[in-house]
């Protein structure tokens, strides 16, 4: 059985192109977030719109990507601090992002 306690869920502020691949979000991952691409973590990214994202995430021997995109409506991103580029999240707020769910009010938001 794995042990997720030590995954963190990192998500980048600002727009990130869509089209980028394995090389170019792990390049992302470091530059940005200061972090190892292959340390187990989630990087979270989103595209201008809000209304695609990708997260990627290093399986033991290999990168995956996961993409989604929404079919209306967008992704709510919590509210980054002065200029920061990245947040933190937890288990429950990735869940409730991608599950449409406002974080803040904890309403289903409008989607497909």
């Amino acid at each position: 059985m794995n042990d997720f306690s030590d995954i963190r869920i990192l998500l980048c502020t600002t727009p990130t192109n869509m089209c980028y691949s394995f090389d170019s979000l792990m390049g992302q991952a470091q530059q940005i977030f200061r972090q190892d691409p292959m340390s187990g973590h989630l990087f979270l990214f989103f595209n201008r719109s809000r209304d695609r994202m990708n997260i990627l995430f290093w399986d033991k021997d290999g990168f995956c990507i996961w993409y989604k995109r929404l079919e209306r409506g967008t992704f709510q991103i919590p509210r980054a601090e002065d200029g920061e580029q990245t947040l933190e999240l937890t288990y429950d707020q990735l869940t409730r992002l991608l599950g449409g769910i406002d974080l803040y009010t904890g309403r289903k938001r409008r989607r497909y």
